[in-house]
């Protein structure tokens, strides 16, 4: 596929094309097969007309570790609800992800912004793994029990994952920002044994102790039999005062000293992880993912699309309640090198990441499409104060990459750089569209869909369109499918939550377009899409026009019921000084009719002071629409600043 645009921001040469480890496959699939799929194109229409013949390949060419395979890949490609991909596999996740890492080299490089640092080889990794995982197991933990976990990201976070996954237990995690019910909203539901926390965090050089918090859920928690404390900023710290037996990380360490790990095998769909939806529109689902489906789709990523190796260093900007943190960890499975940071990404400085790049040499390098607008708005230029000769990749997520951010990197960041935008979910602990190190990256788009990921974009009367704007859906089965809801014995509710609007269809709920080139353009999730006269309208669209003006800090667009129709309605954050008279409203009203359409004009444009988010920094369009149309928000803990809910109360400019 050769089509020329103005739009291409980089192109890769012809030496990274041969030399990347989806090249290496797609020979690897040829000489199996007897194919000639000359190029990713060709790679990707096998992949989803060959599901089996193609997930199989990648299990073998990823060295998946198991004790069982099975000759069965999937039980069915003609239906994608119950569908299991290797129901006769046997394996163990944490054995995947400790194998590939040599005892000297480093796994762990944790950095946090106070100044704490840590650092663990493979091997040292590998024997507090065992550790701890003898301690649970000495404390009654078994396959199946869940384990939770109320902590920053930190190196002991990742090794009690590991343990309790490596004795086939549940994982399922909380940063300590959380509020005390926004944890028990979604610990309370899966009743974990066992719990980790932490005595305190630190962001923007201001530190918060969470003690008080811990008391609260651990005392609401009937489930748990024991707390492990590991210490953050305090190492004297005492535990708090409750019912439940207290440990510390350093002396279950000191007193379990041991070299083996019992792996146990556990089947391909057996729980892994236990993630929750954001629960801003109610209590947070439970969404259960398998071991074997999270580790084959995590390293088809990871090599195949990111292209990383061994040793290689990835940093991804997260915290451990988002999914980008299991993402993350998941890079041990292919033997490289994590980069872990704790805090504020601006502290002290607005160039705190870039010294962390220079200084780890970091080579794929993660963080959110907001921070990428943050350090734009901040006017930052990195290519001309660090050296950024190991940076390779760019990895965005989170809300779309307008197109004005990309110029942004490659002005100011680096030239020579692979900036792939990746989009999926907590649904799918993984991407649909996402990135690879073979493809020109084109301004706005993220450069493909996923292997094995039968993406395609519906109109409103089901038809695939290219080219146009549609629901984001996939027509076949993937292995990182949630294996079910919590406590959803009869899965009604996952039923409607993904099969509900078309019959065995996914339907994801973003709003997108699939480009000619085969790229993809994210327009916002579809449950969020403005339908002003009928005309179905993405809110991304409104946002890139408003945040370029230098008076918008930040922006958030809903439609509101009005006298029969939607009419849309934008708020807005503006610059110090900035105030939001007609001048500027009309400004930018003008900016969005120039560069979209008269159907995307706000009738009413009001300043607000902050922009409600989730705690991984999306926006929620979806909790502002409920309070301005007099519907109560259920779960506002889910949010990190509930209280700028109340701006959008009553406002009179509404009822006009």
């Amino acid at each position: 596929m050769s089509i020329k645009d103005d739009r291409r921001c980089w192109q890769p040469s012809e030496q990274q094309v041969e030399s990347s480890q989806v090249t290496e496959f797609r020979q690897f699939v040829n000489e199996r097969h007897a194919l000639l799929l000359g190029d990713y194109h060709q790679l990707y229409d096998w992949s989803i007309d060959a599901v089996g013949l193609f997930w199989d390949a990648v299990w073998d060419f990823c060295g998946i570790i198991a004790s069982a395979k099975g000759e069965i890949v999937v039980d069915a490609v003609d239906r994608i609800e119950g569908t299991h991909f290797f129901p006769q596999a046997k394996l163990n996740f944490t054995e995947n992800l400790l194998s590939k890492g040599e005892d000297e080299h480093e796994a762990l490089v944790f950095i946090s912004e106070c100044g704490q640092s840590r650092r663990l080889t493979y091997g040292e990794l590998r024997q507090q793994v065992a550790a701890l995982a003898a301690f649970l197991d000495e404390a009654g933990v078994e396959r199946g029990d869940r384990v939770a976990a109320y902590m920053p990201n930190m190196c002991e976070t990742i090794i009690a994952m590991l343990a309790v996954t490596s004795m086939g237990a549940v994982w399922s995690s909380c940063s300590p920002d959380f509020g005390v019910q926004g944890v028990l909203d979604r610990f309370s539901q899966i009743r974990p044994k066992v719990i980790f926390v932490t005595d305190a965090y630190s962001y923007g050089g201001k530190v918060f102790d969470v003690m008080e918090k811990n008391g609260a859920i651990i005392s609401q928690l009937s489930s748990l039999e024991l707390a492990v404390m590991v210490p953050f900023l305090n190492a004297d710290i005492e535990p708090v005062r409750t019912d439940k037996p207290w440990f510390f990380f350093s002396e279950i360490l000191s007193k379990h000293q041991t070299d083996k790990i019992v792996f146990v095998d556990i089947a391909f769909d057996d729980p892994l992880y236990i993630m929750f939806s954001s629960g801003t529109t109610g209590a947070p689902k439970c969404i259960v993912h398998g071991a074997g489906g999270t580790l084959i789709q995590h390293l088809k990523e990871h090599r195949l699309h990111v292209g990383l190796r061994p040793q290689q260093s990835i940093y991804y900007a997260t915290t451990c309640g988002w999914m980008m943190w299991n993402w993350l960890v998941s890079s041990l499975a292919t033997g490289a090198r994590i980069i872990l940071y704790d805090g504020s990404l601006f502290y002290p400085e607005p160039s705190r990441l870039f010294d962390l790049i220079d200084q780890e040499s970091i080579s794929i390098f993660g963080v959110s499409a907001k921070y990428i607008d943050a350090l734009r708005n901040e006017r930052l230029s990195p290519c001309d104060t660090h050296d950024l000769s190991s940076l390779r990749t760019i990895l965005s997520t989170g809300s779309p990459l307008v197109p004005e951010a990309f110029d942004y990197v490659y002005q100011k960041i680096k030239k020579d750089v692979c900036l792939s935008s990746i989009s999926g979910g907590t649904d799918i602990i993984s991407c649909f569209a996402l990135g690879s190190e073979v493809l020109p990256v084109y301004r706005g788009e993220l450069q493909c869909r996923g292997l094995g990921m039968a993406v395609e974009a519906w109109d409103e009367a089901a038809d695939s369109v290219i080219a146009c704007k549609g629901e984001l859906v996939c027509v076949k089965p993937f292995p990182s499918m949630p294996v079910a809801f919590w406590r959803d014995s009869d899965g009604v509710k996952y039923h409607q939550a993904y099969f509900d609007k078309y019959e065995n269809v996914w339907c994801h709920g973003d709003f997108i377009e699939i480009t000619e080139r085969d790229g993809v353009v994210i327009y916002g999730r579809s449950d969020a899409v403005l339908n002003p006269g009928g005309v179905r309208i993405g809110t991304a669209e409104i946002y890139r026009q408003v945040e370029q003006l230098s008076e918008v800090t930040e922006s958030l667009v809903i439609g509101q019921r009005w006298r029969g129709d939607v009419r849309v309605v934008l708020f807005v954050c503006l610059a110090r000084g900035v105030e939001l008279d007609e001048s500027l409203k009309q400004k930018i009203r003008h900016r969005i009719r120039e560069n979209t359409t008269p159907r995307h004009v706000p009738k009413i444009i009001i300043s607000v002071p902050d922009i409600p988010k989730t705690r991984s920094g999306k926006i929620v369009e979806l909790a502002v629409r409920d309070v301005v149309h007099g519907k109560e928000v259920i779960n506002s803990e889910a949010l990190s600043n509930p209280e700028a809910l109340d701006y959008f109360e009553c406002l009179p400019e509404l009822n006009l």
